[in-house]
């Protein structure tokens, strides 16, 4: 079998599997996602991801902020961290970072040679549990202390699973790919609970009573010890500021360089899962660590602000209620600002309900398509504001949207893209390019 040599071949080979991040996936149960595949997989590997302590968050919408501040935490207390994340923002690279860092091309290249031979004979193994493998293959090589994992769909059939969490992180559970994993709190919450271990350590974020409940309920059958965040030990956000937010937990005050109240919620699952995962290991986690951690937190497209001149914000809010969230955070930081929005979404996700949360608060609103095959057609997301009373404009592509945006911009006015974070990515490398910033890396054409 000859090696790859170069990376765009080694990441050809993992997009030639199976790839529902780039195509609908037709179902979610057993008969799409089966764990053996990558349990064999795995084994074939020598069980990589037996070698290191995993915290495991599953959720809604927050996974990857709240994954990121556990990250970044556990490496200001000095540990030796691996962070797995999805979707990436320019880079694939950016999905699996070692002490904060993205995985290497060389490294890339050198995993996906080893883990071909044993993958190629599994029928029907997908692009995510190729991944997920690679990543396993990548932290036992790199021999970390501890593992920050983020599921990419669901819970219970994601290859991230297959592992044994000290702590299962659940956040915020709302209503989104429902054509999957259901038309109820309680059956999206349900999946979410798959990473629930028998007698393990659960963290929940609040969440809404239907959902609380289904995973209260898995939580008693497997005789599980779960923490809500904010019942024992309630937060109160203090300053605010565009450069981010303070806030005290635990008589300790801590600042917080993301943007939002549901950010606040994030960082306080996030310690309150690195202190049961440090009772469980007896590590020393000093609250110095934490407010370091906290405070070095960086998190790329959530809400992050690109330019104060003109005000541009790029946010991934791809749910209702994470537009919601998105709209109370632009009235609380921005009050009495025009809002432009720049509006992208992807099939699976329900884009009606994000309009009707934006269009209310919106002086523009330009529809536009990311250079994504999920991407819905800018005149079908015109056609839905029409059945909301609104009409909005379209352009063929987020460049075009955001040139358009730009004109004749008032002072009080700002653009914020939204709706996908795939337009948010694109947004961030036109405007960095624009104005002669440096550029991410970004993968092969």
């Amino acid at each position: 079998m000859t090696k790859f040599s170069t990376y765009k071949e080694a990441l050809n080979y993992i997009y030639s599997h199976t790839n529902f991040e780039r195509k609908q996936m037709p179902k979610y149960d057993m008969t799409t996602l089966d764990l053996s595949r990558i349990e064999t997989l795995t084994a074939k590997l020598g069980n990589p991801q037996q070698e290191f302590p995993v915290i495991l968050i599953a959720g809604t919408k927050g996974k990857g902020s709240t994954a990121a501040i556990i990250e970044r935490v556990l490496r200001a207390a000095g540990f030796k961290t691996g962070l797995y994340s999805s979707p990436h923002l320019h880079s694939f690279r950016d999905r699996i970072r070692v002490a904060g860092e993205m995985v290497s091309e060389t490294e890339i290249i050198e995993r996906v040679n080893r883990l071909r031979p044993h993958a190629d004979g599994i029928l029907g193994l997908t692009a995510w549990e190729v991944m997920t493998a690679l990543a396993f293959l990548t932290f036992s090589a790199e021999k970390i202390d501890v593992a920050v994992l983020e599921v990419g769909l669901g819970g219970r059939l994601d290859a991230t699973n297959i592992t044994e969490p000290v702590v299962s992180v659940i956040t915020s559970i709302s209503y989104d790919h429902t054509h999957l994993l259901g038309n109820t709190l309680a059956a999206i919450a349900y999946e979410k609970a798959g990473i629930i271990r028998q007698s393990g350590t659960v963290v929940s974020a609040p969440q809404f009573p239907e959902a609380m409940t289904t995973i209260e309920t898995v939580c008693d059958e497997r005789e599980a010890a779960l923490t809500v965040v904010g019942e024992a030990f309630p937060w109160r956000i203090g300053r605010v500021s565009l450069g981010g937010q303070s806030f005290f937990w635990k008589n300790t005050r801590y600042f917080l360089p993301l943007l939002g109240e549901h950010q606040v919620i994030n960082a306080v699952t996030a310690l309150t899962a690195i202190e049961k995962f440090a009772s469980k290991r007896a590590w020393d986690i000093s609250d110095a660590s934490k407010r370091q951690g906290v405070a070095g937190v960086k998190w790329a497209g959530r809400l992050e602000i690109l330019s104060h001149n003109p005000l541009l914000l790029v946010d991934s809010a791809m749910n209702g209620d994470s537009a919601r969230k998105l709209r109370q955070t632009l009235d609380a930081y921005f009050p009495g600002r025009r809002v432009s929005f720049i509006f992208g979404a992807s099939r699976d996700h329900d884009y009606k309900a994000m309009l009707t949360e934006l269009l209310p608060i919106s002086t523009r609103v330009i529809a536009t398509q990311a250079s994504h095959p999920r991407a819905v057609r800018p005149e079908v997301l015109a056609a839905t504001a029409l059945t909301l009373g609104a009409t909005i404009e379209t352009a063929p592509t987020v460049s075009k949207a955001l040139a358009v945006a730009v004109e004749n911009l008032g002072e009080r006015d700002l653009i914020c893209v939204a709706g996908s974070l795939f337009c948010a990515a694109e947004a961030r490398y036109i405007w960095q390019q624009k104005t002669g910033q440096p550029l991410p890396a970004t993968d092969p054409v």
